[in-house]
């Protein structure tokens, strides 16, 4: 199947140009008819060479229809052709075997390169040299173009060989990146579902360290109630009030985080809107959000943009000390940039992933690696700016 392949693209890449090949046989044509009226004008013969000669161009210019079931009956006829091409002119038969065979050999053996195949092609078309110069020319003509002829033969095959395994290395190569981009497809998908059991399993600690911490201060609660405590029960009531509050709004982050994952079609500019919003009642920090998207984000890209502006978002909040957010989303040229922006504090560039209150960006560095993408950190003290631009995949317009 494989060699079926490579003889295919081999024809293509020989002959995907027909004006090379027409110009080609088209000096043949004039070199035979010249060589042919300056010693023996014959008009007849001109006549049925010409016929002859343009049943042979049109074979050449429809072989790429020919399958390899049909081989032996394209070599045959291109092959009588040749030879009666050659007996019609007597005078110019070796610019017709010597500009005709050569092309006809390197041709067929794009069909099918098997060594038994090289060999009996190569010894019909030294029989047929042979026997059409014995035929209308004489020994001293043969002594001369024949070893011309096995030469260009020679050179011919060397040629095909060389070309033939260049084409079957680039299938080699074509077929490699094929298992490569599916490998890679596999290991996004493992990458997301690795993500999808982390966020579960950080919901399941969330609501199960949560429930089991307002359980034990119920309980210290009604254990001081039971002595006449009522002070200190107010007071552990009150804890338990405001631990439920957080663990409420942990549980619902994470869940929210594991829809926006699960679903089936993501809207990004909704997500990215609720994430803004959200951001802004918890923190008091105004959003400015520049969205200019005009074109439908892949899946996996879709994920990864949102979580690296929520990312983006939660480090403002921890570390940032500012009171406006720039988010710019963009895309031109088949590039997507999301810069994320704030008029913080500012932070040393240097000590990303060493100082222990910046390890988000170590994960934003991650999934901008997962997406192909590059990652630009700019601080000073008149705030922070995370750029990002990676390649978008197709997709429908937004």
């Amino acid at each position: 199947m494989k060699e079926k392949k490579a003889g295919l693209l081999f024809i293509d890449e020989l002959f995907a140009s027909r004006l090379p090949l027409l110009i080609w046989v088209s000096i043949v044509y004039i070199g035979t008819i010249l060589l042919q009226f300056l010693k023996d004008p014959q008009i007849l013969s001109s006549s049925i060479f010409t016929g002859l000669f343009t049943v042979h161009i049109l074979l050449h210019w429809n072989s790429y229809r020919i399958t390899n079931k049909q081989f032996w009956f394209y070599f045959s006829a291109q092959a009588i052709l040749i030879y009666l091409c050659a007996i019609l002119m007597p005078q110019g038969y070796q610019a017709v075997l010597m500009g005709l065979l050569p092309v006809l050999i390197a041709q067929s053996l794009g069909f099918s390169f098997r060594i038994k195949r090289i060999v009996f092609v190569a010894l019909i078309s030294i029989i047929l040299f042979f026997d059409s110069s014995l035929t209308v020319g004489d020994t001293d003509e043969l002594i001369v173009f024949m070893p011309l002829f096995v030469l260009m033969l020679v050179i011919v095959l060397a040629y095909t060989l060389l070309f033939f395994q260049q084409v079957r290395e680039r299938l080699r190569i074509q077929n490699f990146l094929h298992d490569l981009k599916e490998a890679h497809k596999k290991v996004e998908e493992l990458t997301l579902a690795n993500e999808r059991q982390r966020m579960a399993r950080d919901l399941h600690d969330t609501l199960a360290q949560g429930v089991a911490g307002l359980i034990m201060q119920l309980e210290a609660a009604d254990a001081h109630m039971t002595k006449g405590n009522t002070e200190r029960s107010q007071e552990i009531v009150r804890q338990s009030m405001k631990q439920a509050r957080t663990t409420l709004a942990e549980a619902r982050r994470a869940i929210d985080n594991l829809r926006a994952k699960s679903a089936s079609e993501i809207d990004f500019r909704e997500a990215v809107d609720y994430e803004t919003q959200h951001f802004g009642e918890a923190t008091g920090i105004v959003v400015t959000m520049d969205f200019k998207l005009t074109r439908r984000l892949s899946r996996v890209m879709m994920e990864h943009s949102l979580h690296i502006i929520k990312e983006g978002l939660t480090n403002i909040a921890r570390h940032a000390r500012a009171d406006k957010v720039w988010i710019t989303l963009s895309d031109q040229n088949e590039r997507l940039f999301i810069e994320i922006r704030d008029n913080g504090l500012g932070f040393n560039t240097d000590a990303i992933g060493k100082d222990a209150g910046h390890y988000g960006l170590l994960g934003i560095q991650e999934r901008v690696r997962l997406i192909g993408g590059e990652l630009k950190v700019r601080s000073s003290s008149a705030g922070t700016s995370i750029q990002v631009e990676t390649s978008l995949s197709e997709g429908d317009p937004t």
